[in-house]
């Protein structure tokens, strides 16, 4: 056993010093950025933001809409061939922001074969919850050695030496983040995890020496936390419950004591096990959270809001372009950051 002391942070934990900036208004500021992708050397163009690949968020109504805004979505596993040829016909143009997601299992590389060919996906996120594993490691080169020229984004790790270990592996972005999701109990139940801003710089500086990008995963509650997710190197953002509850995700309105809301829940969760897989395995425990979230109705508005803040940030430390935001960002450590006095009387919330 042993402990590190260097303080670790969280987005809560800073705030971004402005600075002086020529810029005049937030419409100078461009969110698009140009990737050349390490492992495939394909090029691709748009604003690195994902919807999670969780079956809440991760539909293809989602990727439809968010295509719109050169958005990206990666779709959840448990969709079929089927279902993904049947959308390719439709949204052509969509499917260029997708990716499709799998697990470890054979089953999962059988049905990823039979998606892949019926339909070009650009993009395949091997996703699990432990990216430190053997398996792991091993799944992600046979995925680059089957896939040679598709985008692999895998994790989820927290740790620079996991991220160059993913990279020289096969991956082009490695996802990052362990228990910072809003419907995420591994902490809980586990103990282990990192502050996720603190996970971003690190982890980003171990990919970007190699060539490679990272996409950070979970913990983002605010607009502000995305631009501080970029802020600190992330090439892409991963959202789940920032996107819940909207037209878009999967589910039903729920219409409780006058009100409207959506079901969302964590992956590992109880709910998430028996509706994928009939029930939690007798050697795990859950490790996610069920809730109802309000309805937010279109998720055009979240998304304009979202980009919005961002441009916003940009315009506070001078950074005409996205890719600019790390380069000019101070964090400063701050015991508060939020004045809530009123925070209850929001009617927008």
């Amino acid at each position: 056993m042993r402990i590190e002391y260097d303080v670790k942070l969280d987005f809560s934990d800073v705030l971004i010093r402005p600075k002086r900036s020529v810029l005049k208004t937030r419409a100078e500021v461009s969110l698009e950025r140009e990737f050349r992708f390490k492992h495939t050397h394909s090029v691709w163009q748009g604003v690195p933001i994902i919807a999670a690949n969780m079956d809440h968020t991760g539909t293809f109504a989602m990727a439809s809409t968010l295509s719109q805004h050169k958005l990206l979505t990666a779709l959840d596993k448990f969709l079929g061939p089927a279902e993904w040829e049947k959308f390719a016909k439709t949204h052509e143009q969509a499917l260029a922001s997708c990716f499709v997601s799998v697990g470890i299992s054979e089953a999962d590389f059988t049905k990823l074969d039979e998606t892949m060919k019926m339909v070009n996906v650009p993009f395949i996120c091997l996703d699990v919850a432990n990216g430190y594993t053997e398996r792991f490691v091993s799944c992600l080169e046979r995925l680059r050695e089957t896939y040679p020229k598709t985008v692999i984004m895998a994790g989820n790790v927290v740790t620079g030496e996991m991220v160059e270990e993913l990279i020289l592996s096969g991956a082009d972005i490695v996802k990052i983040g362990i228990g910072p999701g809003s419907v995420c109990t591994t902490r809980e139940k586990t103990g282990v995890g990192y502050p996720q801003l603190s996970a971003i710089i690190e982890c980003a500086d171990a990919a970007h020496g190699l060539g490679g990008q990272v996409c950070a995963d979970g913990g983002c509650t605010t607009p502000g936390d995305v631009a501080k997710a970029f802020a600190a190197g992330a090439d892409f953002v991963m959202l789940g419950g920032m996107l819940s509850g909207h037209d878009e995700t999967l589910g039903d309105v729920i219409e409780e004591n006058g009100k409207k809301y959506k079901r969302f829940y964590g992956m590992s969760s109880k709910e998430a096990m028996e509706v994928h897989h009939g029930s939690v395995a007798d050697y795990r425990s859950s490790e996610g959270r069920s809730v109802n979230v309000p309805y937010k109705g279109p998720v055009k508005n979240t998304i304009l809001d979202i980009l919005g803040g961002i441009r916003s940030t940009c315009t506070y430390v001078g950074a005409h372009r996205l890719k600019e935001l790390s380069k000019r960002t101070t964090f400063i450590r701050v015991a508060r950051q939020l004045n809530e006095v009123f925070a209850s009387y929001d009617v927008n919330k």
